[in-house]
Parts: structure tokens; C-alpha cells; sequence
């Protein structure tokens, strides 16, 4: 009986599985460094995105430029805008509004360059108003006005019904204002947001 073949020395024997080569300490800090970067940058983006819609759809920031609205607001204020304010309620009357400045804003008042403006609300559609001397009657009977403001009126108020959806509106220094006494009503449609909050100067810190 024959002895079985055995295998030759020279007899090649299957490839093994090459093994993979083990990352480098260099490699690794790289890798996490990179996914460090993407993680930051998806977080920037997402607190921008957030900025941008809370800026256009619930509050805003402005600066008072002129004196129309002293006491209350001086120049230099900055004031914080609720624009979601009148999303379930209606302006009142004494609510400090920011709105789109009017055409007749840039001629009767002779200043070309605002955009927006800041006044009080003094009276609502469907009400009658005029003024008597210093004294401001709407539907009536006298305003009340518990907030600060120049007891001179300037300007006259002649005697009018606003429209509906439209607002009549002062600023607080009465005598250096150019408001619906010149340029007639704001309508609901150009009402920006309310005025809630003086924040800087810290000084001046309060709620309006």
C-alpha cells in the first residue's frame, strides 16, 4: 500500500486575510475634530435660523432717535417690540406702538429718512376725538392719561370719527410731535408690534 502524498515545502498555501491597518492617534484627533466642526457649525446654523424667525415674527429692537415721544422715551433708548403682541388682542388706547413711518411722514414732517416710527395710541376705530384747549375728548368725555406726558398739546386735534381698522396716534411731548394730527390715522395693517421694554441704557431700565 502507498503511502498518501503529503504536501510540498514548495506548495503555496492560501492567502491569509490581510489585517486592516489600525488608526493613528493623528487620524483620531482628526476624525473628532471634523465631527466637532460639523456639530458646531448645525448648531450656529440652527440658532440662526431661530434668530431670523424670532425677529420677524415676535420681537424686535429699536432706537429712539428723536425727542416726540419725551418723557417716556428719550433719545438713545433702546426698546424691545413685541410683534406677536396683537396676534389674539386688539391695540388699546395707551399702547406705545411701532409702525411704518407714512408717505406724508417724509414731506409734512420733513424727514426722508425714517422707516418706522413710535407714538401712543389715543383713540380707536369707530371713535370720535378732538381736542378742547389742552384737553383731549374722546367719544365724549376726557382722556384719562395716567402715563407721562407735555400738558401742552400743540397742534389741535379737529374733531373726527376714525375709520375702521385705522388708529389715531400722539407722541408723548405733544408740542414736537408730528403724528395723526398732520398725517392722519395708522392703519391696523402697518402696526409693527407694541413697545414692552426700555433695556439699555441700564439705567433706564423699565417696563413701558
Amino acid at each position: 500500500m502507498t503511502d498518501a502524498p503529503t504536501p510540498s515545502a514548495d506548495v503555496d498555501q492560501p492567502d491569509q486575510p490581510a489585517t486592516p491597518d489600525e488608526p493613528t492617534p493623528s487620524r483620531q484627533r482628526l476624525g473628532r475634530g471634523a465631527r466637532t466642526v460639523i456639530e458646531w457649525a448645525a448648531v450656529l446654523g440652527v440658532a440662526l435660523l431661530v434668530a431670523l424667525l424670532v425677529r420677524s415674527y415676535v420681537i424686535q429692537t429699536y432706537f429712539i432717535p428723536s425727542i416726540s415721544m419725551e418723557p417716556t422715551l428719550q433719545v438713545g433708548d433702546h426698546i424691545l417690540v413685541l410683534k406677536a403682541a396683537y396676534t389674539f388682542t386688539s391695540p388699546a388706547i395707551g399702547d406705545v406702538i411701532v409702525f411704518k413711518a407714512p408717505p406724508q411722514e417724509h414731506s409734512a414732517c420733513q424727514d426722508p429718512q425714517v422707516q418706522d416710527l413710535v407714538k401712543r395710541i389715543i383713540a380707536l376705530p369707530g371713535d370720535e376725538v378732538r381736542s378742547v384747549g389742552n384737553t383731549i375728548y374722546v367719544n365724549g368725555k376726557v382722556l384719562a392719561e395716567p402715563w407721562q406726558h407735555t400738558q401742552a398739546l400743540g397742534m389741535a386735534i379737529h374733531d373726527q370719527r376714525i375709520a375702521a381698522n385705522h388708529f389715531f396716534v400722539m407722541g408723548d411731548n405733544r408740542p414736537e410731535s408730528c403724528d395723526s394730527r398732520v398725517w392722519g390715522t395708522v392703519p391696523r395693517s402697518d402696526i409693527i408690534g407694541k413697545a414692552v421694554l426700555i433695556f439699555w441704557p441700564l439705567s433706564r431700565l423699565s417696563i413701558i
